[in-house]
């Protein structure tokens, strides 16, 4: 597998561009639910030189708990601390901000080690405008960053604890040439032979990932197919592990996303609906009763996928 990280690092289309100074524009609507939070935008140096900036790797956050993904950098590079603290603040409140409960977010390194991620789980209880109150230890200075988030009452992406999809996502035995299904340069067969909807309906617990490889361009993208791949050569067995191409032509693309049309499945589970670009990863943890047990946007390490699946693996 460790081959297979290093050739792919080197083609040209899989690109893992700098990590960039960037501020987070949060965007809200009226009423009771509100629109994601906005992707990062590239932006001019801070004033401060060891100040940090974040970038928000969990950009569709909604009324319960899930997973909280962020980046934390510095004009020196990316804080690598192994660990941190966020404290999300309510903003909406009658009587001013809210605060909630302090949690441990903790660091991890993606593959060729040059980004990583903190993430933790926050259960934010009402809709509107949060802040992340965010302390780290920083060795090149400023040890506090405070961002915005909106939080939906609902999101159009699968919740927790709903029902996986009955979804006829595409095979090999469905679908011939594996060219056809994915734009993944050295694909893993293993991830193209049942259908979701065949997955859900086994006795089974099921990992979904929707990505395109070839087509990770964003500073929150990593190669989660990849890591799906070597979770199942540890995991073959006792759980179903799909990938999803994001495109429903990756054989007419050649590399021209002016080409490309979205698969069906894809806006079948709310991901076409969220944003203007489909460069991100979403993994779901599906349980032996076809339920959403978890979910993870952009890239999450096999560690953090590995701790969800045993979560749902029947206890020997």
């Amino acid at each position: 597998m460790i081959k297979k990280f290093l050739r792919r690092a080197s083609r040209p289309r899989l690109v893992f561009p700098a990590l960039v100074t960037v501020v987070l524009a949060v965007v809200v609507a009226c009423g009771s639910s509100a629109a994601p939070t906005a992707i990062p935008q590239a932006t001019s140096a801070p004033a401060d030189p060891t100040a940090i900036t974040p970038i928000l790797a969990t950009t569709v956050l909604e009324v319960g708990e899930q997973r909280l993904a962020f980046l934390l950098t510095t004009t020196k590079g990316l804080i690598k601390t192994p660990t941190a603290l966020v404290t999300p603040v309510f903003l909406d409140g009658a009587y001013g901000p809210v605060p909630g409960t302090t949690m441990e977010a903790n660091f991890n390194l993606w593959p060729y080690g040059v980004r990583g991620s903190y993430s933790t789980y926050a259960n934010f209880n009402q809709a509107g405008r949060w802040r992340l109150d965010v302390q780290v230890d920083n060795p090149d200075g400023v040890n506090e960053v405070q961002f915005e988030v909106v939080v939906m009452e609902k999101s159009p992406v699968p919740a927790l604890g709903s029902k996986a999809l009955l979804s006829v996502s595409k095979t090999l035995a469905g679908n011939g040439s594996i060219e056809e299904i994915t734009t993944d340069y050295s694909p893993d067969p293993e991830l193209y032979q049942l259908t979701i909807k065949e997955a859900v309906e086994n006795p089974l617990p099921s990992v979904v990932v929707f990505a395109s490889p070839a087509f990770c361009t964003s500073p929150t993208c990593g190669p989660q197919t990849d890591t799906v791949s070597e979770m199942r050569e540890k995991h073959g067995g006792e759980a179903n592990f799909i990938h999803v191409e994001i495109y429903d032509n990756p054989a007419e693309i050649q590399g021209d996303l002016d080409r490309a049309e979205i698969f069906s499945v894809v806006d079948d589970w709310g991901l076409s609906a969220i944003a203007d670009y489909f460069n991100e990863s979403w993994t779901f943890i599906i349980d032996a009763d076809g339920m959403i047990d978890d979910r993870f946007e952009g890239y999450a390490t096999l560690d953090e996928l590995e701790v969800a699946l045993l979560k749902v693996l029947p206890r020997s």
